[in-house]
């Protein structure tokens, strides 16, 4: 029996979504297409087929093994900044930041990776440390008076309300540098790893990082939201995207990609999982999208209605409650390997979450 995988809780294995250059080379349009249309209807069936079965058959508890994860990043990052060093009021004030909580979404699927393409979660526990730290670095600074100037998250007061806001701005950029000073330290790694492979590794590893947090990332999609927030200009559905795709999803992809690369996955293994990352990135901000309009304050840990008084961007914005949620169903992974672009790879993995209302249905990961 196959060793069983969290990201692999059922497998499902079909034929390709795109036929083999070869084959479509040698047929003509019309049967090519008729093929690919073919293993598309094939492909949506199977899910379907899973997604009805009850998820307790796959013997895999989702939140167990978040739970589980978590619990371990958490003393990472505990671990990770003294309580006691000077400046005191800086570290006390990462430690408030880092330590208040979250979901721990990125650090999770960064392990998961790893894991997927054979390598030991602890290789990745570095990097999945680092990338809580950019994430809570881009809260502080996202919740700052110039910026979305709110005054509460994940529950608790914010970063500048409890220690200012020249403290709070020093606390994002020590975040920041110590996310790549833990990634860089050998001793922050277990002796077990490749002694001839890791240091490459690490190398690609941080230049990923780097590169999906800047001005091609993260604070690209920083600035054209803030730039869109309040516009009377017409925001385009596709610059919402380049919004969320680049603020939201750009670190998501960071995250997963780094674990594969941590792992010793091969560059078409970390290919697949860089486009499957992509795509959930965009999905998850969807779906924050919405709960920012359906949920309240207490629920969601930060303030509720803040992008609809703060006159920002987003899909109930543009296409309305309902239609944001038909948008969520339609993004959902079924839905996305139709469009030419997120056609992932060969073999899908299906794993039930339940997530969210508006995520109902699977999400599709890949076999590699």
């Amino acid at each position: 029996m196959a060793a069983f995988h969290p990201l692999a809780a059922s497998r499902v294995r079909i034929s390709p979504l795109l036929l083999p250059a070869a084959t479509a080379a040698g047929a003509g349009p019309a049967s090519a297409s008729a093929a690919v249309y073919a293993h598309r209807r094939r492909f949506a069936a199977i899910v379907a087929t899973a997604a009805a079965a009850p998820a307790a058959a796959t013997g895999f508890d989702f939140n167990a093994y978040m739970g589980e994860r978590a619990a371990a990043v958490n003393r990472a990052l505990d671990a990770s900044i003294p309580a006691d060093d000077p400046p005191a009021s800086l570290h006390e004030a990462m430690r408030y930041a880092l330590l208040a909580g979250g979901k721990r979404v990125r650090p999770a699927v960064c392990l998961a990776a790893c894991a997927l393409v054979g390598g030991k979660e602890a290789w990745a526990m570095p990097a999945a440390a680092a990338v809580e730290m950019v994430h809570t670095m881009s809260l502080v600074h996202d919740d700052l008076p110039c910026m979305d100037d709110d005054d509460l998250r994940r529950g608790k007061p914010t970063c500048h309300v409890v220690y200012g806001e020249p403290i709070a701005v020093l606390t994002g950029d020590a975040l920041l540098s110590l996310s790549f000073h833990h990634m860089a330290r050998a001793d922050s790694y277990p002796p077990d790893v490749d002694a001839d492979k890791h240091p490459a590794r690490v190398v690609r590893a941080i230049g990923e990082l780097a590169r999906c947090i800047g001005s091609e990332g993260l604070v690209a999609g920083q600035v054209v939201d803030l730039e869109m927030t309040g516009s009377t200009e017409t925001v385009a559905l596709d610059r919402l995207e380049y919004i969320h795709l680049h603020k939201t999803a750009a670190l998501l992809e960071a995250s997963v990609v780094i674990g594969a690369i941590l792992g010793g996955g091969s560059d078409e293994q970390i290919e697949r999982l860089r486009k499957y990352a992509r795509s959930i990135g965009l999905l998850f901000q969807v779906v924050d999208d919405i709960l920012d309009v359906t949920k309240s304050s207490e629920e969601l840990g930060k303030t509720a209605g803040k992008d609809l008084a703060s006159d920002k961007t987003t899909y109930p914005k543009l296409l309305g409650l309902e239609k944001s949620r038909e948008f969520a169903e339609k993004s959902n992974f079924q839905n996305l390997i139709k469009r030419r672009q997120h056609h992932f790879c060969t073999w899908p993995i299906i794993l039930p979450t339940g997530r969210t209302e508006v995520m109902v249905t699977p999400l599709i990961i890949f076999d590699l």
